[in-house]
């Protein structure tokens, strides 16, 4: 009788599932739409008014996305007033969309990553998962592990495209 033989888990490969790094909490957005004179013309003592009596309890411990959802052209320092009142409520701000939000947090959750565990090794960046990850994630990883393994691929482990190989040294 023959003897099954399991290359995969003989091959030393590391699978890495980017889900887990997939920001989940609430992205809270602050849009400017609302402050503005007919959505076109943000004018600063009204603003400001709205500011001093805005519910900033509705952002309290959420990421917050600040942007403007119409076509308006508004001044830095409202952006900048915004994340004044927000700093102190909110766990972070960042300017865009939720979805560029969501990207940055993905990022920086992998920027996270201790690399030593992954030294020289043969990693597989999962690549079939439940959770969808944004096309930014899998630049970051390979951007953060490159200088440390000894390959990366992408996929299973069943079934790889490589991406990165060491170079052997020449002696």
């Amino acid at each position: 009788m023959e003897t099954i033989v399991n290359k995969v888990a003989e091959s030393g490969l590391i699978t890495l599932d980017l889900a887990p790094y997939v920001h989940t909490d609430e992205v809270a957005v602050f849009d400017l739409k609302p402050f503005l004179f007919r959505e076109m013309i943000l004018k600063e003592k009204d603003y400001r008014a709205a500011l001093q009596t805005y519910d900033w309890t509705q952002f309290e411990g959420k990421q917050v996305a600040v942007m403007c959802s119409v076509d308006a052209v508004i001044p830095v320092w409202a952006y900048m007033l915004a994340a004044a009142y927000l700093q102190p409520v909110a766990t972070s701000v960042y300017y865009g969309t939720p979805e560029e939000l969501a990207k940055i947090l993905i990022q920086q959750h992998i920027n996270d990553i201790d690399v030593t565990e992954y030294i020289d090794k043969r990693v597989v960046i999962k690549g079939c998962g439940d959770t969808p990850i944004p096309e930014a994630a899998y630049l970051a990883v390979t951007q953060h592990l490159r200088p440390v393994v000894k390959s990366l691929m992408y996929g299973e482990p069943c079934s790889t495209v490589p991406i990165y190989k060491k170079p052997t040294k020449i002696a």
